[in-house]
C-alpha cells in the first residue's frame, strides 16, 4: 500500500468505525416483515431495539477489533444530551489517534441510516432486498448477556456479517465479517462495558468528522481536477453518503452495513499498467493507474467489499463532462 492509500484507508477506517459502534438507524421490522416475506420479523425486530436503543442510551467501553493476526484496541464514548448525540473514538494501541463526532442531531437520517427503513409507499423491502436477517443461538460479550442476528448477503457483492446485541438494551456489542465461504474475515467487539457517564474526550481530535447532509454544500476539492467524475456502476443496494458536487477527491456509499470510499487523484505521468490491492480483515484496499479522457489518474477503493467487486466499481469511474 503507497502512501496516498495508507492515508485514505486511515481516514476510511475512522470514519466507518463511528457508524458501526453507533447504528443510529430506525428500522421498521412490522414492515419488513409484511413486504418481505422471507424476512424474520423477530430479527428484524431486534434491529429495531438495536436502533433504538444506540440512539437513547449513554455508553463507554473498550472495543476491540481483530483482523487476522493483527489486533486494534479502541475506547469508545457514546453520549446523548438536548437532542443530539456525541461519539468519541481513541486508539488504545497504535499511534494513539482520537476521532470524534459531536453535535450530531438525534432526528438527522443520513442515507446509509434510510437504507434500513421502509415504509409501505416505497413497496420495498430496504435492506432486507440485499441480505437475509435470522436469529441465531446467542452468546455473552462483554459479560453481557446477548442476541445474535445473521445477515446473510443475497448475492457476491458484498460479505455477510454476524450481529451480537445486549439481550436488555438492544446495544450492538459484538460483529463479524463473513466472506463468501462463511469463513470470518475480522471480528469487532465490546472486551468491557459500562452504562455510566462517557469519559471526556481530549480538548483537540485528530479527526472531527462532520457528517454531511442532504442539501449540504460542504465539499473537498481537489485543485488538481478539472473535470467533475463520477460511477457508472455499483452494486444494487448502495448509495452515496455524501452529497458534494463537481470536481471531489472522495466519493463514499453505503448499502446501511458496509461501505466503501473511492478516491481519485490526477497524476502527472502515466504509471505502468496493472493493479495492487491489499486486504486487511474485511477491508479491502484496491488501486490501479489508468488513463481517463488521455489524462493520467489513480483510482483507489478503499472498503468492506469483496476484491472483485472493488474491481468492477474501479472500471466503472468515469468523467462526465
Amino acid at each position: 500500500m503507497n502512501l496516498t492509500s495508507r492515508k485514505q484507508y486511515g481516514r476510511h477506517y475512522f470514519l466507518v468505525l463511528l457508524p458501526v459502534l453507533a447504528v443510529l438507524v430506525p428500522v421498521a421490522g412490522n414492515v419488513f416483515a409484511a413486504t418481505c416475506p422471507e424476512g424474520d420479523a423477530a430479527a428484524l425486530e431486534w434491529l429495531d431495539k438495536m436502533a433504538h436503543s444506540a440512539r437513547e442510551v449513554d455508553y463507554q467501553g473498550v472495543v476491540t477489533l481483530q483482523r487476522g493476526q493483527e489486533m486494534k484496541v479502541v475506547q469508545v464514548s457514546h453520549s446523548v444530551a438536548d437532542g443530539s448525540s456525541r461519539e468519541v473514538l481513541t486508539e488504545l494501541t497504535g499511534r494513539g489517534a482520537q476521532v470524534q463526532r459531536a453535535h450530531h442531531p438525534l432526528d438527522c437520517t443520513h442515507p446509509g441510516l434510510q437504507l434500513l427503513h421502509a415504509s409501505p409507499a416505497e413497496d420495498s423491502c430496504g435492506i432486507a432486498q440485499q441480505y437475509r436477517f435470522e436469529i441465531a443461538e446467542g452468546e455473552r460479550v462483554a459479560g453481557r448477556k446477548a442476541i445474535t442476528i445473521r445477515a446473510k448477503p443475497r448475492d457476491l457483492y458484498r460479505f455477510g456479517y454476524v450481529f451480537s446485541l445486549d439481550e436488555a438494551t438492544g446495544l450492538l456489542l459484538k460483529v463479524l465479517t463473513l466472506n463468501p465461504a462463511q469463513r470470518t474475515l475480522e471480528v469487532m467487539q465490546f472486551a468491557q462495558l459500562s452504562y455510566d457517564a462517557p469519559v471526556a474526550a481530549s480538548a483537540v481530535a485528530d479527526i472531527t468528522h462532520d457528517a454531511l447532509h442532504r442539501g449540504s454544500s460542504k465539499a473537498q476539492p481537489d485543485t488538481a481536477l478539472k473535470k467533475a467524475w463520477s460511477l457508472m456502476w455499483v452494486p444494487d443496494g448502495f448509495t452515496a453518503t455524501e452529497y458534494s458536487v463537481g470536481a471531489s477527491r472522495r466519493k463514499t456509499y453505503t448499502d446501511g452495513l458496509a461501505a466503501f470510499s473511492v478516491f481519485l487523484e490526477t497524476l502527472d505521468q502515466d504509471m505502468p499498467p496493472g493493479e495492487g490491492h491489499v486486504k486487511q480483515g474485511g477491508t479491502t484496499t484496491y488501486t490501479r493507474g489508468m488513463r481517463l479522457a488521455d489524462s493520467p489518474v489513480l483510482v483507489t477503493v478503499i472498503g468492506e467489499v469483496p476484491l472483485s467487486t472493488a474491481r468492477m466499481v474501479a472500471d466503472s469511474v468515469m468523467w462526465v463532462r
